[in-house]
């Protein structure tokens, strides 16, 4: 294990995110890094991986850096690199949420819960939980007990509360995600709303999981994440799988994107039956002109043709 995967996020002002980014992407380039970093007015995230020497040079520059000095880092050993390219880029938010009036975390975000507090928090009758991420993150894994939003992805979730505001306005809301930069401003706008005791879980499911308490205990399935390795396990006392398979709903934790590059919906599914389905989600899917898996696997026409039958009938 030689090299490490970072998540870390940060909100605070950055003046000038473009030139930032450029300078930013060039010092990575130099350690040898890769990944997915962001950077917007508000602040950054991001996510990478390097060599351990790159890794722990990345980490102190960023910490004796004014504006970064009290960035959380969330580190997993790897075998390595989770990433094939490096990306920097400016954007103008550092998650897709979309309000018209944004939140300012350092202004207005719910109470800090620390591993520990959040798992009496799982264990209180009188506390909802909510997920703040998107759908097909919940269904690879989720806390026991918490609620899954009926939204396609995190953009959706305001809206979803709203319709649902009654069944939660008096109650005790704690929410989470993979790192904690979505909760920051989730909570932030849950408080704005109305909702008057609001707390969230510091450092997200990866602090969670790496928590010598916990344990990773009450976490079911694994955690998605945003690299090559696409989950990683979290429960180290008495993990349960909770995925299922798109076609048969049998337990599964293989995430696939649809053939159908016009589609591209993650889902969970067997080897033996991305066979079957051509990689795609839907029949539909599986006709489209550019499947990808027909391309990939170099079938012909008439092997397309004849695996199209199979699924008909």
């Amino acid at each position: 294990m030689d090299y490490r995967v970072l998540l870390y996020y940060n909100y605070t002002k950055i003046e000038d995110p473009e030139t930032f980014a450029q300078e930013h992407r060039a010092f990575c380039r130099d350690l040898g890094i890769k990944g997915r970093i962001l950077v917007a007015l508000e602040g950054i995230n991001g996510t990478l991986s390097g060599t351990k020497a790159a890794t722990e040079r990345y980490m102190e520059m960023m910490l004796a850096d004014e504006r970064f000095k009290d960035t959380y880092f969330k580190i997993d050993e790897s075998a390595g690199h989770a990433f094939k390219k490096l990306f920097v880029r400016p954007r103008t938010e550092l998650v897709a949420l979309h309000l018209a009036e944004d939140i300012d975390p350092h202004q207005l975000t719910g109470n800090y819960l620390e591993p520990q507090a959040f798992r009496e928090a799982l264990l209180d009758d009188e506390t909802i939980v909510i997920d703040a991420r998107n759908d097909y993150e919940y269904d690879l894994g989720h806390f026991r007990g918490a609620i899954r939003p009926a939204i396609r992805n995190f953009r959706e979730l305001p809206e979803w509360i709203r319709e649902n505001k009654e069944q939660f306005m008096d109650k005790k809301i704690v929410t989470y995600c993979t790192g904690g930069i979505r909760c920051e401003k989730f909570s932030g706008w849950l408080l704005r709303e109305g909702f008057e005791d609001v707390a969230q879980l510091h450092g997200g499911i990866a602090a969670y999981g790496k928590d010598e308490a916990t344990r990773g205990e009450l976490w079911d399935g694994k955690m998605y994440v945003f690299d090559e390795r696409i989950s990683v396990e979290i429960n180290q006392v008495d993990k349960q799988i909770v995925g299922k398979e798109w076609f048969d709903g049998t337990p599964c934790e293989r995430y696939i994107n649809c053939s159908n590059p016009e589609c591209n919906r993650q889902i969970l599914v067997s080897e033996e039956n991305e066979q079957k389905y051509l990689g795609a989600c839907s029949i539909h899917c599986a006709k489209h002109a550019n499947n990808r898996y027909v391309k990939k696997h170099h079938l012909t026409t008439e092997e397309w043709v004849a695996q199209l039958a199979s699924i008909e009938n």
